[in-house]
């Protein structure tokens, strides 16, 4: 049996991810290494409670002999590596940690694959032809575009925030170990995920929380700001498309066609909402308010995914109307059904 390590998988798509995967896969192990920071969260693997081929080992992907050590253990074949600090406001706050984790925690994985798979450069011991190290990072990466455009995989870097920077550095970092030593890499590009288990400081899981207390809903600036958004669900399959079927050394961006800005995220969730638990006086709408911009908040993003529905097959099976009632059904049984 197979044996691959991913890592982040107690976060947001690692756990759509996971449980995804192990049905797909019957010959597939899965070991997730997750520090579970206060992204991460055990109760979102409930659902592989006692599956055999899921391990779950709590531990930081920066430390070096405990990843050199899972790698001995359990014999890796390939590496899928979610694991991030990816909330922006707090990368602005603390921009160190993003640094750590994101940068420094890359580098320790992909170095420990490197020896653990490779004799030297470009020399691939025999029972590691195969393996494959995917990094998963951000359409961020890119920077902001003007009212037109779509980010390609030829878009030049221009991170914007600590945040975007340091998923910059580690999809360098990725790259060189693929041009420098002919490792098996791949990364993967996308835009803003939404879904089931998202963390309550996002967007959506925000709108949804904030009207169902009957808070004011913050929308930041004049709400104006666009996003690509992508299902999770379509999401994890393109990250599986790219690990069996990608090119090596190739970036993929993985982007759902649905650029839609905050006023209609929280207008739509609203509307909704006043559809399905429908408040016993006005609308939800009544409590968007609109609060101070966030630093550097970057004007619009929009991926352009031709390369991964083209060379690949991927096409996303959510629109965001079709994802968005799911996702806000998933959070009222959340919160308060």
């Amino acid at each position: 049996m197979k044996t691959i390590l991913v890592t982040g998988c107690a976060g947001f798509i690692g756990s759509n991810f996971v449980p995804y995967f192990l049905e797909k896969y019957s010959d597939v192990r899965l070991v997730n290494l997750d520090l579970l920071t206060y992204a991460g969260d055990k109760d979102n693997l409930k659902e592989i409670e006692g599956n055999e081929r899921h391990i779950f080992v709590q531990g930081d992907i920066r430390d070096r002999e405990l990843v050199q050590n899972l790698f001995s253990s359990y014999d890796i074949q390939g590496v899928i590596h979610f694991a991030a600090e990816s909330h922006v406001d707090n990368s602005i706050k603390n921009p160190g940690v993003f640094i750590e984790t994101n940068v420094n925690g890359t580098f320790t994985l992909v170095d420990t694959a490197y020896k653990y798979w490779m004799d030297k450069p470009f020399q691939i011991k025999e029972a590691y032809k195969e393996a494959r190290f995917l990094h998963i990072s951000t359409d961020e990466v890119y920077g902001t575009l003007g009212e037109t455009g779509l980010f390609t995989e030829e878009t030049p870097y221009a991170p914007n925030s600590p945040y975007s920077a340091s998923k910059a550095s580690s999809d360098m970092v990725v790259r060189s170990y693929h041009h420098t030593y002919g490792m098996n890499t791949v990364i993967t590009n996308c835009s803003n995920n939404y879904g089931p288990k998202q963390h309550d400081e996002k967007l959506i899981p925000t709108v949804i929380r904030k009207a169902l207390k009957g808070e004011n809903i913050p929308i930041y600036g004049d709400g104006k700001n666009i996003r690509d958004w992508l299902y999770v669900l379509d999401h994890c399959k393109g990250i599986d498309l790219v690990y069996t079927k990608g090119k090596s050394g190739e970036v993929y961006n993985i982007g759902g066609r649905n650029e839609r800005n905050n006023n209609y995220i929280a207008d739509h969730i609203c509307a909704l909402l006043d559809e399905i638990y429908p408040k016993t006086a006005g609308s939800y709408k009544d409590q968007i308010s609109y609060v101070e911009d966030r630093a550097g908040h970057d004007r619009r993003y929009a991926i352009d995914a031709s390369k991964i529905e083209d060379r690949l097959g991927w096409k996303a099976d959510e629109n965001f109307e079709s994802g968005i009632r799911k996702t806000v059904k998933w959070y009222l049984e959340k919160y308060v059904l």
